[in-house]
């Protein structure tokens, strides 16, 4: 028996590795999140509780929290109040964003592909946009195209209505996951962005071509035609990256 085994480990074959007690306590929450008994708002069992229920460390259970907040999945109050507690929640962009930013910065991601996943997902919004958008939404991408079409913007304050202009079109989808993908693609390349901003000579000359290439979708949207509106946020993507070296 033990020179099978060894013959059989000698082809490849190793011994399963076991679980970190933490990731089955995560394996836990995630069935009840899918069963539906765990929605977003509701409040986790106490530490504790938690522990005896899974029969594990109150310290797996610590660690799977550290592992959720993380993840920008639950929140943590202390206190007796109704913010108090572990609560689920639905809100990960930021930690979804800072996720793929860090991907970007170690190069696990490349700068193609993640202009080619942002061309897609915006490409999407900007469809479903055109049709979907409320006044608010109009009204939103309309204030940040007044930021980025005022002749005094600074460059820090031009990526910031830029970035804020994308977003708006990418809420104004009604697609969340589109939304919360696109915001986290285009939060992730904001530090790049800018820096080319920054660093342009004719910085104006720069400003005043995007801002037109920004009215021109924003009047795609109004009109709601949504192909025209994919086909413009395309071009514009593409043709900053190119431009600047960044794709």
């Amino acid at each position: 028996m033990a020179d099978d085994r060894g013959e059989v480990r000698g082809r490849g074959w190793a011994p399963v590795t076991r679980a970190r007690t933490y990731e089955l306590v995560l394996d836990r929450i995630e069935e009840q999140i899918a069963s539906g008994r765990l929605r977003a708002g509701d409040r986790l069992p106490a530490e504790r509780d938690l522990a005896a229920a899974l029969g594990v460390s109150r310290v797996a259970v610590r660690e799977a929290m550290r592992v959720l907040q993380a993840m920008g999945l639950i929140t943590q109050g202390t206190g007796s109040g109704r913010e108090s507690g572990t609560l689920l929640t639905a809100a990960p962009g930021e930690a979804l964003t800072r996720l793929i930013r860090m991907h970007v910065l170690v190069a696990s991601v490349g700068s193609h592909d993640l202009i080619s996943a942002r061309i897609t997902l915006e490409r999407e919004s900007a469809r479903l946009a055109a049709s979907a958008a409320s006044a608010e939404d109009h009204e939103q991408l309309a204030d940040a195209l007044r930021a980025l079409e005022d002749p005094a913007t600074s460059p820090v304050a031009f990526n910031d209505a830029d970035t804020a202009f994308h977003v708006a079109i990418a809420r104004a989808s009604g697609n969340s996951l589109v939304a919360e993908l696109t915001t986290a693609l285009r939060n992730a390349m904001r530090v790049p962005l800018l820096e080319r901003l920054e660093g342009d000579a004719d910085f104006a000359a720069t400003a005043a071509q995007l801002s037109a290439e920004h009215r021109a979708v924003y009047e795609a949207l109004l009109a709601g035609d949504g192909d025209r509106a994919a086909d413009l946020v395309q071009a514009h993507i593409a043709g900053f990256y190119q431009r600047h070296g960044l794709a």
